[in-house]
């Protein structure tokens, strides 16, 4: 499609609860994302804020969007791919369409890596939902009332413990980390260099847990972590 107004914008900005709503919070950090990507406001034609789940696909806010898109020839942009949506066929469904959506945490990956990226965000989703749930129900079967004091850990070995196991997790949980063994993974099955991943991954935009382009020895550490906790 030729663009009436070449290098324009329609922003989408999703929050996930009224209380985000009217907080702010949430929205006002996918603005500035948008804002710093664009760098200049009045390319930005207008923006659509949707409160909703990422698990719903009834977008009204979305489907305006799009058609605004489609009227002016303009460029859909989201700050984050998971703002989009949390459903990778949903996710698929907008990446096949005649709109050009991009991602500000990803702005030069190609439709293969976003359907890749799209897939664990949902996965991502159903994970934390499961994790909350049992964690949930081991504390009540354990009868530990959450939110008072003596139930915090007052042991200073226990609470040493607890840290190191909590950074572990931390690491192996990390968004990026995990976005990036996804790839890692599959061009290892197709016997790609530490070397070939490392140079696709920074192509790509793919960022280590702390916002860095990634080295062949971190890709390497992510990939025998990954190996040494599922053989």
């Amino acid at each position: 499609m030729k663009s009436n107004h070449p290098g324009t914008y329609i922003a989408y900005l999703r929050q996930s609860t009224m209380k985000q709503q009217a907080s702010g919070l949430g929205i006002e950090a996918q603005t500035q994302i948008i804002k710093n990507y664009v760098k200049n406001d009045t390319k930005i034609l207008q923006t659509y804020i949707e409160t909703e789940t990422g698990k719903n696909n009834h977008r009204p806010k979305l489907s305006e969007a799009l058609e605004q898109c489609r009227q002016t020839g303009s460029i859909l942009i989201c700050a984050r791919l998971d703002r989009l949506s949390r459903n990778v066929a949903f996710t698929s469904r907008l990446l096949e369409s005649d709109v050009e959506i991009i991602f500000c945490d990803f702005p030069k990956a190609n439709r293969f890596i976003l359907h890749i990226i799209s897939s664990i965000a949902e996965y991502e989703a159903r994970l934390i939902s499961e994790r909350t749930r049992q964690s949930l129900k081991a504390k009540k079967d354990k009868g530990i009332k959450l939110g008072k004091p003596e139930n915090l850990l007052n042991n200073h070995a226990r609470a040493i413990a607890n840290s190191t196991r909590t950074n572990k997790a931390k690491a192996r949980d990390n968004e990026n980390n995990r976005r990036a063994l996804a790839l890692i993974i599959m061009m290892r099955r197709e016997n790609k260099t530490y070397l070939q991943i490392t140079s696709t991954l920074n192509r790509q935009g793919f960022k280590t847990s702390k916002g860095y382009r990634f080295t062949t020895s971190q890709v390497w550490r992510l990939y025998k972590r990954h190996q040494q906790e599922h053989g």
